[in-house]
Parts: structure tokens; C-alpha cells; sequence
């Protein structure tokens, strides 16, 4: 599963041609939870409460790229890299 993003010890992966609603798996020391795109919000699994925040925010900062990567990973095509919250 590729990681299209890392920061602050937080790590985004996206599936290929996953079920929708359109969602990143984030993980943060030995947690993981889905985040919804649209509205940053946990579908599935949980986070710390910080980590959760900035899973949210950086979903919500990102939008428009990751819903360009979900469309790219849907169609089984290249996902690009996208800035980590420490902008990295």
C-alpha cells in the first residue's frame, strides 16, 4: 500500500481501487484509523486524540490532492506524494 504521506510520526497510505467512501489509512504508534476525505471525520479504528486532530486537518488542508490520488488509485495509476502537516 503506498505511502503518499509522513510527518511528525504519522504515516498516510491510500489502497488501490479500495471500497469507498474515499479514505486514507492513518497510523500513528501502532494505531490506525480510515479518515473520510471529504470531512476528515474516522470511519474505521482510532487515533490519539492529537494525531486524530492533525489527521483531520491534513485531510481537510489536502483535499483536493488526495481526491486526485483516489481518482489516480481507482484506475490503478500512479499516486503522488503529498506534504506531511510539518510541510516536509
Amino acid at each position: 500500500m503506498p505511502i503518499i504521506s509522513t510527518s511528525l510520526e504519522i504515516t498516510v497510505r491510500m489502497y488501490f481501487a479500495d471500497h469507498g467512501p474515499p479514505h486514507v489509512l492513518v497510523a500513528y504508534k501502532g494505531h490506525e484509523a480510515l479518515i473520510a476525505i471529504w470531512d476528515g471525520n474516522v470511519i474505521e479504528g482510532s487515533l490519539p486524540s492529537r494525531a486524530g486532530a492533525l489527521g483531520k486537518q491534513w485531510c481537510l488542508d489536502n483535499r483536493a490532492e488526495l481526491e486526485r490520488n483516489w481518482t489516480a488509485a481507482q484506475a490503478l495509476q500512479p499516486l503522488q506524494p503529498i506534504r506531511g502537516a510539518d510541510n516536509d
